[in-house]
Order: structure tokens, then C-alpha cells, then sequence
């Protein structure tokens, strides 16, 4: 490895140890920006969902974690990491990180701004994160009890909102792209709470399914809610895994609609997650 990369990890170790002595929750990432170790059942022939439950590293954000010597020992594993993620909707804070991007022809910003005029709030002193593409991230803190899905473009066009599942690239991290860094002034601020109305747009929209799952048990609006946060790469895993606990705890009949409404709702064409579900009542010994 050289010199130049070995520095690189040492500062993103240090900058992640930082992050976790705040109550942030990290991963290491590779110049990609992806996660730097892989999935160790990437060579499985018929990989069954896991996060983390193997007791191995490579699940992705699954693996972040405030210990210092977890974090440590993510880091050995992976000493190629030249940055790292930040874990959003994880206590303490419940991080939203509104990721205001520069590739669209549309200006993110201007658009921030516009929705915050037609919905009546303002964004609070908070962290800030400046990319090495001349982007933002805003980082907000979220309620305990609510669970904000990812969403890309969903609030508008350039505006991508990290919420459970997903994650943020820290300050300080090193990209073959360039440097992540906090925006002067903002370093040392906690995230700041989500102003209400704004929340309210990044929640799911009220589906007409509501009031039959208000009839199931708390653990289904559970599993309702971790297919919602589901981001690109995760939505088939998580339905799955989902539909078969549904299965299993005898509810499963009850929350297939429930979870194809929010499997549609995290962009998942309806014939896949009908699929999807099917395959998971199959498997737990079921007829979908």
C-alpha cells in the first residue's frame, strides 16, 4: 500500500473514531464510496438474508457500530478504507442526511429553497458537509418513532434524502473523487431536529391499507416500516426477510398487502414483490 493511502486510512480511522464519540454509528468505505469489505456470502449459491447475524463483517451498514475497538477491528479488516459512512436513523440521533446533488440540471439548493417557501420552514444551523463535486449534505436529526425511507429525487429533482439503511459519506473521508470536509462553522453543531413540515414530506404517504394493518400486530407495522427504509440494492432482501418473519409469526396473510404497498412505495415493480413475497411463504412452508 502506499504511503499516501496508509495516511488515508489513518486519518479516516481517526475522523470515524471522532464520529462514534459524538453517538455516530460508522463503517469504513473504499475510494467508491461503498462499503470497503465485502459480503461474506458473496460466493453463497443461494445466500439467505443476513445482517450481521453471522457474526462476520461485509454486511454494509449493518455493521456500524460506536465502539472503538469494533471500529478498530472494521478497520484492520479493511486497511485499503481511505474514508468512512455515517449510519442515519440509528439513536441518538435518528440522522436524515438531505443530500443536495449537482449532477441534475436542476439547482438542488434553489429547489431546497422552494419547498421550504410552499411548506413554511427553514432549515436550522446544522452540520454541513461539502462533497468534492460542489454538493451539500444537511444533516437533521429525526424522531424516535418515526422511520424515514431513502428516497432519490422523490422530494425533488437533485434532492436525495439518506434516512434508515442507508448512509452518509463523513467529513473528512477521501474519495477518488476528492475530500469530503464539514462546512466552515458547522463542525462542531449536532444535527439539527427536522423541522416538522419538512418531515412530513419525506415520510411515506398515507396508503389505503392503513387501517387494515392498524389490525395486525405491532411486530407487522414493524416489518411494514424496515421494507420501507429499504434503499436500491435492498429492497428484494429486505421484502423478503420481511415476508418471512411475517410468515413465520403467523401474520404473513395479513401483511401481503402492507408490504407490497410498501415495497411499491421504495420503487419495486408490484410482479417482483408479489414474486418476492411468494417465494418467502414457500420457504417458510406456506401456500402465497
Amino acid at each position: 500500500m502506499a504511503t499516501t493511502d496508509r495516511q488515508a486510512t489513518t486519518l479516516a480511522l481517526a475522523h470515524a473514531l471522532s464520529a462514534a464519540e459524538r453517538g455516530l454509528a460508522v463503517i469504513p468505505l473504499s475510494r467508491t464510496k461503498l462499503p470497503a469489505l465485502r459480503s461474506p456470502h458473496r460466493d453463497d449459491p443461494a445466500p439467505a438474508p443476513c445482517h450481521g447475524e453471522c457474526g462476520r463483517f461485509g454486511h454494509g451498514v449493518y455493521d456500524a457500530s460506536t465502539d472503538p475497538a469494533r471500529i478498530r477491528e472494521l478497520f484492520a479488516a479493511a486497511p485499503w478504507a481511505t474514508g468512512y459512512g455515517i449510519a442515519c436513523g440509528l439513536p441518538p440521533h435518528h440522522l436524515i442526511g438531505v443530500d443536495l446533488d449537482t449532477k441534475s440540471e436542476t439547482d438542488s439548493s434553489a429547489a431546497l429553497r422552494e419547498l421550504a417557501l410552499r411548506h413554511l420552514f427553514t432549515i436550522p444551523p446544522t452540520v454541513v458537509v461539502l462533497t468534492p463535486s460542489g454538493g451539500r449534505h444537511l444533516w437533521l436529526s429525526g424522531p424516535p418513532d418515526r422511520v424515514v425511507p431513502n428516497s432519490a429525487g422523490r422530494l425533488a429533482p437533485g434532492i436525495d434524502i439518506r434516512g434508515a439503511g442507508g448512509y452518509l459519506v463523513g467529513p473528512g473521508s477521501r474519495t477518488r473523487h476528492g475530500a469530503y470536509a464539514a462546512a466552515p462553522g458547522t463542525a462542531h453543531l449536532a444535527p439539527a431536529a427536522c423541522p416538522p413540515a419538512l418531515l412530513r414530506l419525506l415520510l411515506p404517504p398515507p396508503r389505503a391499507h392503513q387501517q387494515a394493518l392498524s389490525t395486525t400486530e405491532a411486530h407487522g407495522q414493524g416489518l411494514v416500516q424496515f421494507v420501507l427504509a429499504a434503499h436500491e440494492g435492498q429492497r428484494n432482501t429486505r421484502l423478503f426477510w420481511a415476508a418471512c418473519r411475517a410468515y413465520e409469526d403467523g401474520i404473513g396473510p395479513a401483511l401481503v398487502d402492507p408490504l407490497i404497498e410498501a415495497a411499491l412505495n421504495t420503487g419495486l415493480g408490484e410482479r417482483e414483490a408479489r414474486a418476492t413475497i411468494a417465494s418467502a411463504a414457500r420457504m417458510t412452508g406456506h401456500h402465497p
